[in-house]
């Protein structure tokens, strides 16, 4: 393969160019188009790949030269007493297309220089469109503000004279240094608890889905603060430093300056593509830069995808070499005149101040198992704090070691289950041992997901962050803090037999995702074979390999189908079959969709994961060869509702004449603390023929967010897709309804709302907004056929950039009451609405309807049937009913955009 020639050095301002512009005449076009025509050769330059070390530090000189030029237009060259310094990462010489330019006018001292000739320069460099951050300071000022602000002495650190006097800056440096102020210690203290805050600000994780380059978690903004801090404390000048005083191996300098390199390729890329200084990988970005980085294939889910894992790998690179790098710091900092507290835990371990090392420099070349039982012993003994640097490093440097020798050793596997059944810590053992590689190692199927992201707006972590979590919410529901929010979980994993293969299918259960194919088939392979390595049993690894390839169901159940049908549950008990299996499948659910995405946990989402728990449990209880049957069901929601009803003194025989006047399937899909509180409702709003509306909070205190808002009014076609529309406008999102009629033509809606902005505050919790609710469903549905049902509401930026096409079939149901139609499609503002006016239209009668927002899309399900209330069972109707219905969604999702 040719590559390109390079010259030895990228362009800079020629001789009579830099004579041009420090011409006071030279007209502010001129420097544009110079710098115009710079940047775009190396631009030009980017795209050929020539290094980016050279492009970075070549456009800051660009830079140099011209602020030069425009220095000395400006009269300042004559000037003895000032200087123009750059700082922060100009005065590191990096320079990316639209990177801040910071500057500071030094003064010296008692100098009063011409303010004229300071302002002149400032506006021109801003009339050039130069994002200048200056200030203008003289020596004694820089000085007490350093002394004071962590940023201005980290900026002092990182500068350098442009033009003017040589000794101001030096004079500077020589008062601000570790002798008068921020001495190693300090300094360090001060920039790791910035760390720590910004890190914060991401949650904490590297894998966002748009993440910012520059300050997330192993963002540059990291690799900056190890810079920082040996600047500060060791008096280095370049990283490479690092190597000679034996902090970084030169491994480890290539590796750090290989992911480096690499953020600065993207983020030169940004800034071009762009056009702005940009940080941010969002999508639209995400998708671009793909192109640009040589991902070109037809599927451009999966070139996204294959590029970001590129960025979380390199991000991964540098948060490892981060922590140990601070790690090794504060040993060298802080604790190195420190006593050592020696105690020897075995004789190839032992704790140094409560942090676990290795009792040999050769141990883990020596004896490879050490690898895995230093994790053994971090997770059995609760006050072992960390892992010295020297050791990490050390096991750095042996991961070449574990080779499927290493894997297939009966001693090791053993190991490794100790790990799984660590007492304490688990989480962190684990995230450890990925960071370091040494997971992805032991373990070559779980490397193989690392970084691994799915673009889309439902999975917010990459494959491997997400496993990760699951594993910690699991351990969290042994904690108590946890039980009110996870009550029948924290209850249920206590009565497990073997809790740790749960974190068994917890690890694999998406070990396949980005394999392509069914990723619950294809993880039960590797699922199994990670048994069998490790000696479990035939019925352990039955049921984990059972929950990986089933890790999904509960979920999917719980969200699709309709779990108020008797049918429903008998047939998901028919397939857990016992309640050990529905144990494990209930909480390993629970902690999968909460890793997922923090959001996707919502009141709603509990209480279907609770009721399809219950009722299972019950079911198994009563024997699957005794379902309940539908009237059998109406019949105990009636008794529980009599009771609810005596209980807050209505007469029986008043509900019952209520009771008389409404369809069967109502009392079969509503339970009896629903059906009493809508009867109350409507005898309390006889003999008034206006709609009544009224809201209650869904579930008990565990559960708030979600609503229910319970219309009764007269009946009408075009009701769903105008109450829908109102929702929509009053900011709520429809999460579930069902709709019942009576037989002198009045309906009972039920809907299950929330903020659409997932706020989990409930409404009741809000008399104001109830009132507005409740007054605007009156006067709206006193004529529904009235109201205008299309959504005028801006569709957010993230939604417009995932625009499918949408998918609408028929699926069968256990007991054919109704037909269930199922449609996918992108989520816009308003398509409840019109899903419910292409019912009108096709004269379709809805009788229920299961709504759930997964990210960018949604994945709803509708029980319908023709207008006069028969089953839609002719195939040549069905598919009528797809095509068009499919036709008006992707017509609608591309006009909202």
């Amino acid at each position: 393969m040719d590559f390109p020639a390079f010259p030895d050095a990228p362009p800079l301002l020629t001789q009579d160019e830099k004579d041009e512009l420090a011409k006071p005449s030279c007209p502010i076009q001129r420097y544009k188009a110079i710098l115009e025509e710079k940047t775009a050769a190396y631009d030009n330059l980017f795209h050929s790949l020539y290094p980016i070390e050279k492009l970075v530090k070549g456009l800051s000189a660009v830079y140099d030269e011209a602020l030069q030029s425009a220095w000395i237009a400006n009269g300042l060259d004559t000037e003895e007493s000032v200087s123009l310094v750059a700082v922060g990462g100009f005065g590191r010489s990096e320079l990316h297309p639209k990177s801040d330019i910071d500057l500071l006018i030094l003064v010296k001292d008692g100098a009063t220089p011409e303010k004229d000739k300071i302002e002149a320069f400032i506006t021109l460099l801003w009339d050039i469109n130069l994002d200048v951050g200056h200030s203008v300071r003289t020596i004694s000022e820089c000085v007490e503000m350093a002394a004071q602000d962590i940023t201005v002495i980290t900026n002092l650190i990182e500068s350098r004279t442009l033009y003017g006097p040589e000794e101001l800056l030096a004079n500077l440096k020589l008062h601000t240094d570790t002798a008068h102020m921020w001495d190693g210690h300090t300094f360090y203290k001060a920039k790791l608890e910035e760390q720590k805050r910004r890190h914060a600000k991401y949650q904490n994780t590297a894998y966002n889905l748009e993440p910012n380059l520059k300050e997330c978690p192993g963002g540059l903004r990291d690799m900056q603060v190890i810079d920082w801090v040996a600047k500060r404390h060791l008096h280095t000048h370049r990283l490479s430093a690092l190597i000679d005083k034996s902090f970084l191996s030169e491994d480890e300098y290539i590796q750090l300056k290989g992911a480096v390199g690499h953020l600065w390729r993207i983020r030169w890329a940004l800034h071009m593509n762009s056009g702005r200084k940009e940080d941010r990988l969002l999508f639209d970005h995400q998708r671009t830069l793909t192109k640009v980085f040589g991902f070109d294939d037809d599927d451009l889910k999966r070139n996204v995808e294959r590029f970001m894992q590129g960025y979380y790998q390199s991000v991964a690179a540098i948060q490892q070499l981060n922590d140990l790098l601070l790690q090794h710091f504060e040993e060298s900092f802080l604790l190195a005149d420190a006593q050592d507290a020696i105690e020897v835990l075995n004789e190839r371990f032992q704790t140094c101040n409560g942090q676990l090392e290795a009792r040999s420099p050769t141990l883990f070349q020596d004896n490879p198992s050490a690898m895995l039982e230093m994790y053994v012993l971090r997770g059995s003994h609760e006050n072992i704090k960390g892992i010295r640097a020297n050791t990490m490093r050390q096991l750095r440097d042996s991961l070449d070691l574990v080779d499927d020798t290493f894997r297939n050793d009966n001693k090791n596997t053993a190991l490794f289950l100790d790990i799984i059944a660590s007492r304490y810590r688990l989480t962190s053992i684990l995230r450890s041992m990925k960071h370091i590689g040494l997971l992805g190692r032991y373990l070559p199927e779980f490397g193989a997901i690392i970084g691994q992201m799915q673009h889309d707006l439902f999975h917010i972590y990459t494959v491997d962050a997400h496993t990760l979590h699951l594993v910690e919410n699991l351990r969290r529901l042994w904690l108590p803090e946890f039980k009110q929010k996870f009550p029948i979980s924290s209850q249920a994993i206590r009565h497990l037999p073997k809790v740790e293969l749960l974190y068994i299918a917890g690890l694999y259960h998406d070990i396949a995702k980005g394999r392509g194919g069914d990723h619950s088939e294809l993880g039960c392979i590797d699922a199994q074979a990670f048994c069998e390595r490790h000696g479990l049993s035939k019925r352990d690894t039955e049921l984990v390999v059972w929950l990986v390839r089933n890790h999904l169901f509960m979920s999917v159940t719980a969200q699709r189908k309709d779990i108020s049908d008797p049918e429903v549950i008998w047939e998901f008990a028919s397939y857990v079959k016992d309640q050990e299996h529905l144990d494990y499948l209930f909480i390993l659910t629970v902690a999968d969709i909460n890793a997922t995405n923090p959001t996707m946990w919502n009141s709603w989402r509990a209480s279907l994961m609770r009721q399809l728990y219950l009722e299972t449990k019950r079911a198994l209880r009563r024997g699957l060869d005794y379902p309940i049957d539908a009237d059998m069901q109406s019949d105990e929601h009636k008794q529980r509702a009599l009771e609810v009803l005596i209980e807050r003194n209505v007469d029986f025989t008043d509900a019952e004449e209520v009771w008389s006047q409404i369809e069967e399937e109502y009392f079969i899909r509503s339970n009896g603390d629903e059906i009493a509180w809508n009867t109350e409702a409507i005898l309390r709003h006889r003999p008034s023929v206006k709609p009544l509306v009224a809201i209650s909070p869904l579930g008990g205190r565990n559960f708030s967010g979600a609503s229910k808002v319970f219309i009764y009014t007269p009946n009408s076609r075009h009701l769903f897709a105008v109450t829908a529309a109102i929702f929509e406008q009053l900011g709520l999102t429809i999460l579930d309804a069902k709709i019942s009629n009576t037989t002198d033509n009045y309906t009972l809606d039920t809907f299950v709302v929330m903020d659409v902005n997932e706020n989990e505050t409930s409404l009741h919790l809000d008399q104001q907004r109830i009132t507005v609710i409740r007054e605007t469903l009156t006067e709206q549905l006193n004529n529904p056929s009235m109201y205008e049902s299309l959504v005028q509401r801006y569709t957010p930026r993230i939604l417009k950039i995932f625009n499918s096409p949408a998918t609408a079939h028929f699926v069968s149901q256990p007991e054919e009451v109704w037909s269930a139609l199922e449609v996918t499609a992108p989520d816009r503002p308003g398509l409840l609405a019109l899903i419910g006016q292409f019912f009108v239209n096709n004269k379709i009668m809805l009788h229920k309807a299961k709504v759930a927002t997964l990210g960018e899309r949604v994945e709803d399900t509708f029980y319908i049937t023709e207008e006069d209330g028969e089953l839609i069972t002719d195939n040549d109707r069905m598919r009528s009913i797809c095509d068009l219905l499919k036709e008006k969604i992707d017509r609608f999702s591309q006009a909202m955009d």
